[in-house]
């Protein structure tokens, strides 16, 4: 994959306009804390949700699962769209009324520290994997550029991208950037959709093209009905176990203005997913022999897309990819600074401090992630995803559930059994279950030990 001019000057224009974007929104979260407060529009809102939702994993990742298997890989995007919208009708309110920073703090100050550091600790974990998954995908663009360097090489410059994005500007920065990349991805994944229509002459041609298998190609349980229904409730217990989006909602003005927020993600999300699907369709028969699935949404791009347009959507892919690792990033680090170091010690209470602590953890966290980028991994962006979405919802979904909507609360010993018990399952099973999604198995584990523990659970006093 190589750029030429007129595709390189409209990937430098858009890079400019989105450094000048993160330098301004810098400037206007100086010397505020990481956090955003709780002074976000409906706008900075759905901004922030989208612009770390959709990523690597909803447009590279999206168009490699669909070269291998089409419609199923609509699941990611599905799936983070159905997620927002619960979180709109259900969690917006109850979430706000806990008046805490993290949802790892909403489980410390109800179920005790010791559950409140395991959930800390665990949910980090699931975040962390789907970072290596962007910047996995970010390699796919940075490699045009550097098509010589190794994995760990591309990967390095992509954290170095992500740090850069989030260190000046926090949840103000990721909002304001996801404002403009939501707009950019609708021309890359809309836009690059309708020219793959167009190219394949319409509907009927897609659907009638003997080289897309119809039980494989236009089955949207493909992989399997355990497989990818469990990767849709994946996304859906993730997105509303994720400090990142729940961040996002608690930042908001209002209520009114939180509901809002979710309720223009889940409807903006999914779309995207069509795109990447029928980019995903027209390189499998188009590009039989792409070395790789992974590259098929760059290769469309650089290859079918007017030059200047072409330059922007790629600028807009590493936009992508970069907003939504370094958005996970904030979030990981927000916890450990909340719900570890500042409960460990008042040193680092000044919100200069403070703010240091998390550009810190930020660093630390991408560059260490961009060591696990090699192998083997390279090839399944959005299976580790969808674990990744998995793991945390595994750790934290029902426990939230119960603290939200139950008045009873249940007692630490049976929340600390549950978080743990339900990620092991989930972990575990990935390895010896196939064609069943073991999430199933550890939401499960969760419910039953949780029932229990509401069986057990003292009556709130009158």
């Amino acid at each position: 994959m190589e750029m030429n001019l007129y595709q390189s000057i409209g990937f430098v224009i858009t890079l400019i306009v989105l450094v000048g974007l993160s330098v301004y929104s810098g400037k206007k979260a100086k010397g505020k804390s990481f956090s955003g407060g709780r002074n976000s529009s409906t706008t900075i809102v759905a901004g922030t949700i989208i612009g770390t939702l959709v990523g690597g994993s909803s447009t590279i990742g999206t168009a490699q699962l669909a070269y291998n298997y089409g419609f199923s890989a609509w699941w990611f995007t599905l799936g983070a769209g159905l997620g927002c919208l619960i979180m709109a009708i259900w969690f917006v309110k109850p979430f706000r009324a806990q008046n805490k920073l993290t949802i790892t703090g909403m489980v410390n100050d109800v179920y005790g520290p010791k559950v409140g550091l395991t959930a800390t600790l665990l949910s980090s974990l699931g975040i962390f994997v789907n970072i290596i998954a962007q910047l996995i995908a970010a390699t796919t663009i940075i490699a045009i550029f550097v098509p010589d360097a190794s994995i760990l090489v591309m990967a390095l410059i992509a954290a170095a991208l992500m740090v850069t994005s989030v260190i000046f500007g926090g949840v103000t920065s990721a909002g304001m950037v996801g404002i403009l990349k939501t707009a950019l991805l609708y021309v890359a994944c809309i836009g690059g959709g309708l020219v793959a229509l167009s190219l394949f002459g319409g509907v009927d041609q897609i659907v009638n093209n003997p080289v897309l298998d119809h039980d494989t190609y236009f089955n949207i349980f493909a992989r399997g009905v355990g497989k990818d229904l469990g990767a849709g409730l994946s996304l859906l217990v993730g997105v509303l176990s994720t400090q990142t989006y729940v961040q996002a909602i608690l930042a908001g003005k209002s209520d009114k203005v939180g509901v809002k927020g979710a309720l223009i993600s889940a409807a903006l999300i999914p779309p995207i997913g069509i795109g990447g699907i029928l980019i995903g369709l027209y390189m499998r028969v188009h590009y039989p022999d792409l070395a790789n699935a992974k590259f098929a949404f760059p290769t469309f791009i650089l290859d079918n897309m007017p030059p200047l347009l072409g330059g922007v959507i790629i600028a807009t892919l590493l936009i992508a990819v970069v907003g939504t690792g370094s958005g996970l990033a904030l979030g990981i680090s927000t916890i450990i600074n909340q719900d570890i170091v500042q409960r460990m010690t008042k040193k680092f209470a000044s919100p200069e401090k403070s703010m240091l602590v998390t550009r810190i953890c930020i660093v630390a966290i991408l560059f260490t992630a961009s060591f696990f980028t090699t192998g083997a991994l390279g090839d399944i962006i959005l299976d580790f995803s969808f674990m990744s979405m998995g793991l945390r919802g595994a750790v934290l979904f029902v426990p939230l559930l119960c603290l939200l909507f139950f008045k009873r609360r249940v007692k630490s010993i049976y929340a600390l059994a549950s978080v743990i018990a339900g990620p092991v399952a989930v972990f575990v099973g990935n390895f010896f279950i196939k064609g069943f999604d073991p999430l199933f198995i550890g939401i499960a584990i969760n419910m039953i030990i949780m029932g229990i523990g509401l069986l057990n659970a003292e009556k709130p006093e009158a």
